[in-house]
């Protein structure tokens, strides 16, 4: 192969990248997709028991969160919060089985923020707790 060929396939390989790199590519605001957010959105269907186990679901997946960056105050701040905001989502459930199971969960959260050993709650009982709406969300 003349030596000439052999240098002048990645000379022209080295301009077409060099003349691509200088188009601009125009991306309008419209075509980037909304972000997605696991919040349940407030709307007709808020009370029913799919919205309220998403919104519970959500409070204690972010509770997780929290807890995994936490000291033992910290934990027990967390699952005080927690307890609460699960209180105040179960409270609008149109489904009086499904608020039974809700404040089963918030008292067992109430019972991890006063432990005197929050590590042990977050061992023991925080993994399954979520599994008492299990067969509400319907």
């Amino acid at each position: 192969m003349p030596q000439r060929r052999r240098t002048a396939v990645p000379t022209a390989m080295i301009a077409a990248l060099i003349t691509l790199g200088a188009c601009e590519v125009d991306v309008t605001p419209a075509s980037i997709p909304a972000p997605f957010s696991v919040a349940p959105v407030p709307s007709a269907s808020a009370g029913r028991p799919a919205y309220v186990c998403t919104a519970v679901y959500k409070i204690l997946t972010d509770g997780a969160v929290k807890l995994a960056t936490g000291g033992e105050d910290r934990m027990r701040d967390t699952f005080a919060a927690m307890a609460a905001d699960v209180k105040e989502a179960g409270a609008t459930s149109l489904d009086t089985a499904q608020r039974a199971k809700v404040e089963t969960i918030a008292a067992s959260l109430e019972r991890g923020a006063e432990a005197a050993d929050p590590k042990a709650y977050l061992a023991a009982d925080f993994p399954t707790i979520g599994r008492e709406l299990d067969g509400t969300c319907t």
